[in-house]
């Protein structure tokens, strides 16, 4: 099997272009590329995509660099990150040396809980701290503006577009995307973004005041739970196929009930205690689940009439077919009882099908 490729998160890219952009404000010359530190002590290169002037009087340099996210499937991959850096003037009132702002297509942060207090740009803290060492090394090279002030824009002209591919505005982060990263490295369908995401929604929830969380699979079975609870959208979190890390966080995070909503596979895998519900984790064995199925009392003449099913999809669809709908019943129970195990909480499972209904609630 080919070896995903990484790549590189937008932190990084904003860090690369700062750096260039401030060497050429400090040098006059235009950068090709330029080289920055990562958080664990490495160095790496970036090719610029644009170095030049912002303003007719030369006092504003742009740089920029396209996001290559690897082969990893992000929103931003070929997303053009820019920075603009310039002196500050006399009369602007600066806290640090550099100060970092957000421009066109940089959220901003609208709701508490996040890693960014709310009127900020979505710049998040390790990010900002790359920028700061990166634009420090440039201006070092020229002892004479080793102290002076900075003013650093960090832009993505297609960030509000790209925005409404996400669930930013859950987030409370709106009128574009985050500058994330906290390695400086995409890693390719990488556990961490998810497991970070779920956190970062989980932590919003409890900001506003959220007590019941909403746990589901994917866009279908959210719809579904959507048109039936009506809670406020912060308590809706898309853990996708990581089932226990989800149920595991809303116990740390103080909520007092969860609901779960899944299409038949994930209920399945939650009822046979299978922790982490992608396929790539091993596919559900069929076999396994008709033996599962014993367990739970279904009786011998429909497990019969459930052998050589494929796909746990046709074990479902033969389940219906034979009216057995005690056994499904049953299979929402048991993954009740596993997610109330592994959460320490009251759990209610909805059972969603394709078409976007709730077929089952226990």
């Amino acid at each position: 099997m080919k070896k995903l490729r990484s790549g590189y998160t937008t932190g990084a890219c904003a860090a690369a272009a700062a750096k260039a952009a401030t060497l050429m404000l400090t040098s006059g010359s235009a950068q090709k590329e330029v080289v920055i530190p990562f958080p664990d002590g490495s160095r790496i290169s970036f090719t610029l995509c644009a170095c030049r002037w912002s303003d007719p009087v030369s006092t504003t340099a742009l740089c920029a660099i396209i996001k290559d996210a690897g082969d990893d499937p992000d929103v931003t991959n070929g997303a053009k990150i820019e920075a603009e850096v310039r002196f500050a003037t006399s009369s602007e009132i600066v806290s640090d040396q550099i100060t970092i702002i957000g421009g066109q297509g940089i959220g901003t942060v609208t709701k508490p809980g996040l890693a960014i207090p709310v009127g900020e740009p979505a710049i998040n803290p390790v990010p900002r701290q790359m920028i700061r060492e990166a634009v420090h090394e440039a201006l070092s090279v020229v002892s004479s503006m080793a102290d002076r002030s900075l003013i650093v824009t960090i832009s993505m002209p297609k960030g509000e577009a790209l925005a409404t591919k996400t669930l930013n505005h859950r987030l409370g982060i709106i009128g574009g995307l985050s500058i994330l990263g906290t390695t400086g490295i995409v890693r390719p369908i990488s556990a961490a973004a998810w497991t970070a995401t779920i956190i970062a929604s989980m932590d919003v929830a409890r900001a506003v005041g959220v007590k019941d969380i909403v746990l589901s699979t994917g866009r279908t079975s959210e719809f579904a739970v959507q048109q039936r609870l009506l809670l406020p959208e912060e308590a809706y979190v898309m853990m996708g196929d990581y089932l226990h890390f989800a149920l595991d966080q809303a116990s740390k995070h103080g909520f007092t009930a969860i609901h779960l909503a899944a299409m038949w596979a994930k209920v399945l895998k939650a009822a046979m205690h299978i922790p982490q519900t992608h396929v790539r984790h091993g596919a559900l064995e069929v076999q396994n689940a008709i033996s599962f199925l014993a367990t739970l009392g279904t009786a011998p003449a429909v497990l019969q009439q459930l052998t050589g099913s494929n796909t746990a999809r046709e074990i479902y669809e033969r389940l219906i077919a034979l009216e057995a709908h005690d056994s499904i019943t049953a299979v929402c129970f048991a993954a009740r009882d596993y997610c109330q195990k592994v959460s320490g909480l009251p759990v209610t499972v909805y059972l969603v099908h394709s078409s976007r209904q709730i077929v089952e609630s226990v």
